[in-house]
């Protein structure tokens, strides 16, 4: 399989995909949208909200055989459409690390990054149990433990990102033994 990245109108990525695959009913490959789960605290209420993780970005999963020339036009065609990455002229399939990113959040976390579970150490640094984080501790660049949030940074095609992923903290004790969480 060979992965593509798709630039297209941000706030509008489950539009474009919906659209495409309307107007495209024989092209039926995956688009994915990799998307986090937070929680914000408003008027003393705790609400979940689904956010993308990479705005304005989509993520298409083509099999060896067949090549993107066949999809280009159609999704070009795509109302929100704006790029394919690297360029519309020099598209080429997401390699190195910008794949394992991206199969991290597509085959790994699911459709929806939920909360992380994350224990403290006795140096006070975050260890992580089990979640979207997992794997992704060397890109932690800040916690803010009151928030339960993570902002983590991540490189796609040489471009820096910051990303709030959420994390629930454990008993460090429940933590080290697995059958007691």
């Amino acid at each position: 399989m060979k992965y593509y990245a798709v630039q297209v109108k941000t706030r509008a990525e489950d539009r474009f995909i919906k659209l495409f695959h309307a107007l495209n009913p024989s092209m039926q490959f995956p688009i994915y949208f990799p998307k986090r789960e937070l929680r914000e605290r408003h008027k003393e209420k705790l609400i979940r909200k689904n956010l993308s993780i990479f705005p304005g970005y989509v993520f298409i999963e083509i099999d060896d055989t067949e090549r993107i020339e066949t999809y280009h036009w159609a999704l070009r065609r795509t109302d929100g459409f704006a790029r394919f990455l690297r360029s519309n002229q020099d598209v080429t399939p997401l390699d190195g690390r910008d794949l394992e990113l991206i199969l991290h959040f597509i085959k790994r976390t699911g459709p929806v990054a939920g909360v992380s579970k994350v224990y403290f150490n006795e140096h006070d640094r975050i260890v992580v149990r089990q979640g979207p984080l997992k794997g992704l501790e060397g890109n932690i660049v800040k916690v803010d433990k009151r928030k339960g949030r993570a902002k983590i940074k991540l490189d796609l095609y040489g471009e820096a990102y910051l990303v709030d992923l959420a994390f629930e903290v454990m008993d460090p004790n429940k933590a080290m033994d697995p059958n007691k969480a």
